[in-house]
């Protein structure tokens, strides 16, 4: 994932979850130009967010009659959203939601994967504070993903 002052980020809705658990929901927005979320994903989201995140919904599409059976809303509006913005950068969780966004070609990332990259890039000093605030949450990470990121941080 490459970041630059054109970057478009479209977050799903556990992504905004987990950052605002950990009060680094602002790594968002060092990290690209522009951060969309749409109306569903705004709503589960449930509380207020920060006024820099971009509400933008996609125009209906035939996926979406098809995705209904696959994933939750939210992971359908931000899919959509992104099939319709070029050289965006779509930031899901959901194991099903990331094979959907492979198999339609999108780029994306993972929340732990958005973290490791603004430690590389050096908008964090270190990754393991921020996972450790991540093991006091509810959200769930293999011992393997997180050993993997701590090599992959260099920690």
């Amino acid at each position: 994932m490459q970041t630059n002052s054109d970057t478009i980020i479209i977050a799903d809705t556990s992504c905004l979850i987990l950052l605002s658990k950990i009060d680094e929901i602002g790594l968002l927005k060092s990290l690209a130009h522009h951060v969309y979320i749409t109306s569903t994903v705004q709503s589960e989201f449930g509380s207020s967010l920060p006024d820099w995140l971009i509400v933008k919904d996609p125009n209906q599409t035939p996926f979406q009659i098809l995705l209904e059976k696959e994933i939750d809303a939210g992971e359908i509006s931000a899919i959509l959203l992104a099939l319709e913005t070029p050289s965006s950068i779509l930031v899901i969780d959901d194991l099903k939601g990331r094979k959907i966004a492979e198999r339609l070609k999108l780029q994306f990332v993972g929340t732990l994967g958005l973290l490791l990259k603004a430690k590389r890039i050096g908008l964090i000093p270190q990754l393991v504070p921020i996972l450790d605030k991540i093991r006091k949450t509810n959200f769930r990470f293999s011992n393997q993903i997180i050993e993997a990121l701590h090599k992959a941080a260099g920690e």
